[in-house]
């Protein structure tokens, strides 16, 4: 993608993913291209902020913004996504959506290089006719090439994973809320709930309140559908439990795989090996999303169900990983991509 320059727009810029992608872009290999920021949050529109190491202005859409753009990356709020894709199209960029919001447009199309690279699956790539493409959920990517990389070594059987979710999946008003109640638990103040609709701060959730503005359930559905798209009949389908974590940023997933032969810890590991993921052994800090935060990689530690036993079939998989960064990447990624499709410049 260094060869050419490109005009490329950000839409919620001053979102945590859209700040978060404004950076990752000034250190890819699009940071000559010119990087437009925008917003529809009228708050927003003036602020100065960065992309990269250079300051930039946050810009109101207006309805030229998009003419003469090459890609334009919808990072902030779903409704903003879903009101502005089709002028961005039509002016003749190409869309990439890390709000979820075109999941139901015909022929729109979940990926993850990474990981579909990482399965061996026939690469599912866009075509002419792909309207836009949805970056997988940070989730579904770290657990599918994680499981991808050891099912091309050692089979899988079956696989069931517990995800811990954190408060900025949601935005920044699901952090403040978080933070407000830590605040009001420790003066004994009443707890703030608009946001989850249940005590989140000091807790571990399976499921959060009937009013809740964060979808759990939801999230855990997006998450094993992505899963089961990047995976085709190469994966067993995952059985998959989500809990609302009290952390603010990081997942951290507990991945339990069933081989079908017996293997050891150092084969698992060997087979895990490779770019995007960092092994972390016993004689080291374990992975955290405290440890993963600001991290490219997916930390793995792999541990035998048995500890004692030399071989066995079972083997737990802790994973941690920074979601907006892992988002962020993966997004410029999907745009490499899409940059395959402009030869000309644009996709007609």
């Amino acid at each position: 993608m260094a060869g050419r320059l490109y005009r490329i727009g950000v839409v919620g810029a001053s979102s945590l993913a859209g700040k978060e992608l404004a950076d990752e872009l000034g250190e890819s290999p699009l940071a000559a291209s010119n990087v437009v920021l925008l917003d529809d949050d009228e708050d927003a529109a003036g602020q100065v902020t960065a992309a990269g190491e250079e300051p930039a202005f946050i810009q109101k859409i207006e309805p030229e913004t998009f003419d003469g753009m090459d890609f334009v990356f919808f990072a902030g709020d779903a409704e903003a996504a879903k009101g502005h894709w089709q002028e961005a199209r039509r002016a003749g960029a190409s869309i990439v959506d890390l709000t979820y919001a075109l999941e139901a447009e015909k022929d729109a199309l979940v990926l993850s290089p990474w990981a579909t690279e990482a399965i061996g699956t026939a690469r599912r790539t866009p075509d002419l006719k792909t309207p836009a493409v949805i970056a997988a959920h940070p989730a579904a990517l770290m657990l599918a090439l994680v499981a991808g990389r050891l099912n091309g070594r050692a089979g899988i059987k079956s696989l069931a994973a517990t995800v811990m979710e954190p408060a900025s999946e949601h935005g920044r008003a699901a952090m403040d809320e978080m933070h407000q109640q830590t605040v009001s638990l420790l003066s004994f103040q009443a707890l703030p709930k608009e946001q989850y609709d249940a005590q989140v701060s000091f807790n571990l959730l399976p499921a959060l309140g009937e009013n809740s503005r964060v979808k759990l359930a939801q999230t855990g559905l997006r998450i094993r559908t992505q899963f089961a798209q990047l995976a085709g009949d190469t994966l067993p389908p995952m059985a998959l439990q989500m809990v609302q974590a009290p952390v603010f940023h990081g997942y951290v997933a507990l991945l339990l795989v069933e081989l079908d032969r017996p293997a050891t810890t150092e084969e698992v590991e060997a087979a895990l090996q490779g770019e995007h993921v960092d092994l972390v052994g016993d004689d080291g800090e374990p992975p955290s999303n405290l440890t993963a935060a600001g991290q490219e990689d997916i930390m793995v530690r792999v541990t035998g169900e048995l500890e004692d036993a030399e071989k066995g079939s079972r083997f737990w998989l802790w994973l941690a990983a920074d979601n907006l960064k892992l988002a962020a990447l993966n997004a410029i990624a999907c745009a490499a991509e899409l940059r395959k499709l402009r030869p000309s410049g644009k996709v007609q």
